[in-house]
């Protein structure tokens, strides 16, 4: 047997939000949100995967929405890679579910909470090495909760689950597994497969029952979204070491610039820009050239000379 991955919002998509998907949702809500109580019964998934409407869709429509039976609103989001300002979309589109429900003139009272499940597959709380964190509206100092448990957030941060199959015990871990593991395995485990849901997810993600199509199209996502990861990374160290070159010139120029004032006394602004303003390059063979000048006017013709 061959995986695919739910890491690939498309598969995540398939696997969580098809129209034969509610049990399997319902466990994997109950097991992240209820600790694996079975408070949640059924659920209705909204907008459920379609391979030919999914096809055309942007990249937001992959997530999954749910209307549980007390009509609170579940949206729940895998995400590969950290985009700018991805903290505040999450809040914008907790927030969105939530006001939406309301049409001109209804009542506040109608108003049922929205809770977001967001997966990660990067690092996003450095604060704490918990898997599975959880926000809520309380009291800054008592720590008491809001009166209404209108909004809630739960994220599960994919790097920071080390688990082995063996160790598994909880079925959080089996289903965080599961979206982490998924792809790897060649045959349906024994710990996995005695929950009846995660047995059904791993026979949905099978390749062997998806058309051709839906693997192409499996594979492209895949690719996509490993490049967009790819050039976010990429252009993280860019800037890294840009800051580091910029760093690096910073301390050699206001080095020189100390010398040339212990040897010459103080120097003009003028004469401290186009020194500043040298590449790295240039200012090394600066400190060596400088040993040769008798006075200042033989900086200021090395200067014209390189600017």
């Amino acid at each position: 047997m061959r995986f695919i991955s739910p890491k690939v919002d498309y598969a995540f998509k398939k696997i969580f939000g098809s129209s034969q998907s509610q049990e399997i949702l319902i466990s994997f809500l109950n097991a992240i949100i209820y600790a694996g109580e079975k408070v949640i019964q059924s659920l209705t998934i909204v907008n459920p995967y379609n391979p030919g409407q999914v096809l055309s869709l942007k990249e937001t429509y992959l997530d999954v929405k749910a209307v549980l039976a007390d009509g609170s609103i579940v949206l729940i989001e895998m995400q590969i890679a950290r985009v700018s300002a991805f903290s505040k979309r999450i809040i914008y589109n907790l927030g969105k579910a939530y006001t939406n429900q309301l049409g001109i003139g209804e009542n506040y009272l109608s108003l049922t909470p929205v809770i977001g499940v967001t997966i990660t597959d990067f690092i996003l709380f450095n604060e704490t090495s918990d898997v599975i964190t959880e926000f809520v509206f309380q009291e800054k100092t008592k720590k008491f909760a809001y009166p209404d448990p209108e909004l809630q957030m739960i994220f599960i941060e994919l790097p920071k689950f080390k688990k082995k199959l063996s160790e598994l015990t909880s079925l959080s871990e089996r289903w965080i597994y599961f979206i982490k593991q998924a792809a790897t395995l060649d045959e349906i485990p024994q710990t996995l497969g005695e929950v009846s849901e995660i047995e059904l997810a791993l026979n949905i993600a099978n390749q062997a029952n998806l058309t051709l199509e839906e693997l192409e199209v499996v594979e492209r996502r895949a690719m996509m979204l490993q490049d967009e990861k790819g050039r976010l990374t990429y252009a993280k160290e860019e800037g890294r070491e840009e800051g580091r070159k910029e760093g690096e010139q910073q301390g050699k120029s206001q080095l020189i610039i100390r010398q040339m004032k212990k040897r010459f006394g103080e120097i003009t602004e003028a004469i401290n820009s186009q020194i500043e303003s040298l590449s790295i390059q240039n200012l090394e063979s600066l400190g060596e050239d400088f040993l040769d000048f008798n006075s200042l006017s033989d900086l200021e013709r090395w200067l014209e000379r390189r600017i």
